[in-house]
């Protein structure tokens, strides 16, 4: 197992959760008001871009279990490595937002619910009443595919430019703005379980976030994989083309 490659997954997800958390605690404790979806975003996609960017020489900056199943499923990483990598996700989720019990007033993320993401909430318009599960379920699980795509189109595809960083970073940001008012956009089992776990979030709502970012991860994967990837044909590479 690559121990480095694990220490860089556990910072790069534990600042990424961090970012998330604070940037909702944070702008509720200079405003007084309910966290924009807005700025959420930006500091969602900033911070991403720059952590995956940083940890992608190292450790491929999966910094998400959805990620790192849809590799594993591609055999971009063997069982062994994947494994490792999302229990240090998860821990890093959770340790991440214990750290953020303690450097937040306990009011101020009572408030934000420790930014756990959950349904049909905008953190300005409760919609609990009006957002389905099934609502809930088919919003993460294509914010969660556009995210893994362009991950693999990005960062994983070894013809994409170096800049795969800032594009999983806007893809953030856009997921977030649609998708924030109706699932949260967690797009993230590590982000989720931790806010989650010690925020406490409805137990009944835990299997939407998680079958369906997994299941997404495992789509988005297998398809760019199956119809879009560079193919070796007898030690030759095969390329698709594209005719306009």
């Amino acid at each position: 197992m690559n121990t480095k490659a694990l220490v860089a997954e556990f910072v790069g997800t534990f600042a990424f959760v961090f970012a998330v958390i604070g940037s909702i605690a944070g702008n509720t404790t200079q405003t007084g008001n309910a966290p924009n979806l807005d700025w959420s975003a930006l500091a969602q996609g900033a911070a991403l871009a720059s952590l995956v960017t940083a940890t992608a020489a190292v450790s491929g900056g999966h910094l998400n279990p959805a990620v790192t199943f849809g590799a594993w499923l591609t055999r971009k990483i063997d069982l062994k490595n994947a494994v490792g990598y999302i229990i240090v996700q998860v821990a890093a989720g959770i340790a991440a937002a214990a750290l953020l019990t303690i450097a937040f007033p306990a009011a101020t993320l009572k408030a934000v619910g420790l930014g756990a993401a959950k349904l049909g909430s905008t953190g300005t318009t409760v919609l609990e009443n009006q957002v389905t599960v099934g609502m809930g379920f088919v919003m993460e699980f294509f914010l969660t595919f556009f995210l893994v795509f362009v991950v693999f189109g990005t960062a994983l595809d070894q013809r994409a430019p170096r800049l795969g960083g800032l594009f999983i970073g806007l893809t953030i940001a856009f997921d977030v703005i649609v998708g924030g008012p109706i699932s949260g956009a967690s797009m993230n089992p590590a982000r989720y379980l931790g806010p989650a776990l010690l925020g406490g979030a409805p137990l009944r709502e835990y299997w939407v976030y998680l079958v369906a970012e997994f299941a997404a991860g495992a789509v988005a994967a297998l398809l760019y994989q199956g119809l879009l990837a560079e193919r070796r044909r007898n030690g030759l590479r095969e390329h698709q083309a594209t005719e306009f």
